[in-house]
């Protein structure tokens, strides 16, 4: 009988314990993960399905004129289990609309027409469509679209730039560029069907992985940069400038396919009145364009592969005056290598990447659009690198940034500190690191700075957004780095991006991925990161030095399971670092007893997290009174 009992209570405490491990589920992503369409083993799940588009675009743009005149058709392949009655758009360029909802204040140059409908045919049918809508647009479908079926769509729209350029719109009176300028198919999910969030104007997106045919019509001596392989180089650029890139595809040293002045003197594009510029890429989230008729155009190629030798070209288009951008394909050159080769190390996965000069300092599917920073050459790489970095999440991995930016922020974030070690050292990359990434969140206790990394990220403003996008999820992958070790650490990361490459992760995918692939039970680690409103601050209670040990009282006032360093400086004016990892935090988040070496006499004891600023850093200090 006391056996049984003793089994009993086994059990009984077994259970508790993998009880209290388990991650708050919200009721949606608990019925996806019971529906197997994802599974906790970190796999996407047997019954596992996403939605696809297949886009055909035709675009014409004249400027100065500030409208965009388009036509598409669209197959969509409805891949969910369910029947579907509606269908709805994306439409992104409604947030210049008056009457849009956004997050702030923008100015009258801000506004326009937005994006116009004026043709819609579903399956060989007129629908009649409303423009009266913001970024979100619903269409009833003429008859349900069945699960495993398709339908055909033609629509054909304008769409009226801003004058005011941010993520897209008017850079000057011959220089656009061109984001969201489609009407797109929502997202259609396992665990929110229609993605309905309108876009507030901060926030980032969320889309399917399509397949794009783009074709640009614009005036001659226009040149055309997109997302995806141009075509047609020989029927739109001279044989001189043709070749020139042709050359650049296979060559390391960065040469100008075109300067401003063979750009203003006519001798780039065919001279024909108009010329139609085609790109295309398949299996991509999205797909952007930038012009101009006077834009420096740089190009080199770096190789990204090891293994099979393929090379990706890296290009910049800038106006002659943005000093910085004299240096942006070499610096491409510089992080593409390194993103390919050391962190992430997954080789760059499309065929080109180019730098456009704007204002938006914003990411594209192999494509960015930075601001100049003219003579500033260490922010100016720096800024190239996070959004270079952006290629593996969200585009090489689809991330919902709607709701989750901190999974594709968080490691942009990480990856421009990596690179940062490899160009300019440890010590820069710290100093940058602490200053740009974490002192503003550390020295700030409002609030919404504390709020969980896990809060949707639609429903965080200001301070708290960029906290928990950017600074405060990648201390938590920093911190888990720390915790496992450079190895395993690559090794779940590694795990994670061969399983969820090309489909849609959510966050407890990642956490269960990284559980998996870790052989460990790592919830208590994301719980105490993700889960709570937990800060960085530690206090040194007291320290009793004798003999060759020192035994350390440590509170963790925050709560965070950060790594820290135990430095010991000796009365002789030498000192020893031991170093601790989140592990020492597992069984007692709140305080710890830590013993560590202190063999000759001590001055002092301090506790060090480095990038994990301390919020009352004034407390992590013991002197002794000897």
């Amino acid at each position: 009988m006391k056996r049984c009992l003793n089994v009993l209570l086994l059990l009984a405490v077994t259970t508790m314990a993998a009880q209290a491990q388990q991650l708050y589920e919200p009721r949606n992503i608990r019925k996806a993960y019971e529906n197997k369409t994802r599974s906790r083993s970190g796999n996407p799940g047997p019954n596992y399905w996403q939605n696809k588009g297949r886009y055909d675009i035709h675009l014409t743009v004249n400027p100065p004129s500030p409208v965009v005149y388009g036509r598409e058709s669209i197959t969509y392949i409805n891949n969910s289990p369910d029947a579907l009655e509606t269908l709805v758009l994306d439409l992104i360029g409604n947030q210049h609309k008056p009457q849009s909802p956004r997050s702030g204040y923008v100015s009258k140059d801000y506004l326009s027409a937005g994006m116009v409908i004026d043709t819609l045919v579903i399956n060989g049918k007129t629908v009649a469509y409303n423009n009266d809508n913001g970024t979100v647009g619903t269409v009833s479908l003429p008859s349900p679209l069945a699960s495993k079926d398709s339908l055909q769509m033609q629509i054909s729209w304008h769409h009226e730039l801003s004058v005011e350029s941010g993520r897209e719109g008017i850079i000057d009176s011959t220089t656009y560029f061109l984001a969201y300028y489609y009407p797109r198919v929502a997202v259609y999910d396992d665990y929110n069907g229609w993605n309905m969030l309108q876009h507030l104007g901060r926030a980032e997106f969320y889309n399917d992985f399509s397949d794009y045919t783009v074709a640009v019509k614009v005036p001659k001596n226009f040149v055309v940069w997109g997302t995806g392989n141009l075509l047609n180089a020989a029927e739109v650029l001279q044989p001189e400038y043709a070749a020139r890139l042709k050359t650049s595809y296979s060559s390391d040293a960065v040469m100008h396919i075109a300067t401003r002045e063979e750009m203003l003197a006519g001798k780039v594009t065919r001279q024909q009145d108009w010329n139609t510029w085609k790109f295309s890429y398949n299996d991509i989230v999205d797909v952007t364009l930038g012009l101009s008729n006077h834009y420096v155009w740089d190009a080199a190629s770096v190789m990204v592969d090891s293994t099979t030798r393929r090379r990706s070209s890296i290009q910049a288009a800038y106006n002659d005056t943005a000093y910085d951008f004299r240096q942006s394909v070499a610096f491409a050159h510089t992080a593409l290598s390194y993103f390919s080769h050391r962190w992430p190390g997954v080789p760059y996965p499309y065929p080109v990447m180019t730098a456009f000069q704007g204002y938006a300092d914003m990411e594209y599917p192999m494509m960015v659009n930075d601001g100049s920073l003219g003579q500033d050459l260490d922010f100016a790489q720096l800024l190239q690198d996070h959004e270079m970095a952006h290629t593996y999440f969200p585009f090489y991995m689809g991330i919902n940034e709607s709701r989750y930016a901190y999974m594709d922020e968080g490691w942009a974030t990480t990856f421009e500190y990596f690179v940062r070690i490899h160009e300019k050292g440890k010590a820069s990359a710290d100093d940058f690191y602490k200053k740009f990434r974490v002192a503003r969140y550390i020295g700030d206790p409002s609030a919404e700075e504390d709020q969980p990394i896990i809060t949707m990220s639609n429903q965080v403003t200001g301070d708290g957004y960029s906290v928990n996008s950017y600074g405060k999820a990648s201390l938590s992958y920093l911190a888990v780095k720390d915790l496992l070790g450079d190895a395993l650490f690559r090794k779940c990361l590694h795990t994670y991006m061969d399983k969820w490459h090309g489909k849609h992760p959510i966050p407890w995918d990642f956490f269960y991925c990284f559980n998996a692939a870790a052989g460990q039970d790592l919830n208590w680690f994301w719980q105490n990161w993700f889960f709570s409103n937990n800060y960085i601050d530690l206090k040194l209670e007291s320290v009793l030095a004798k003999g060759k040990t020192a035994t350390l009282h440590i509170s963790n006032e925050g709560g965070f399971a950060i790594p820290f360093d135990v430095v010991v400086n000796y009365t002789d004016g030498t000192k020893s670092t031991v170093h601790q990892t989140p592990a020492v935090w597992k069984k007692n988040p709140r305080t710890l007893q830590l013993t560590v070496p202190a063999n000759k006499a001590v001055a002092s004891i301090s506790l060090d997290g480095n990038l994990f600023m301390d919020a009352t850093p004034d407390n992590n200090t013991w002197k002794s009174k000897l």
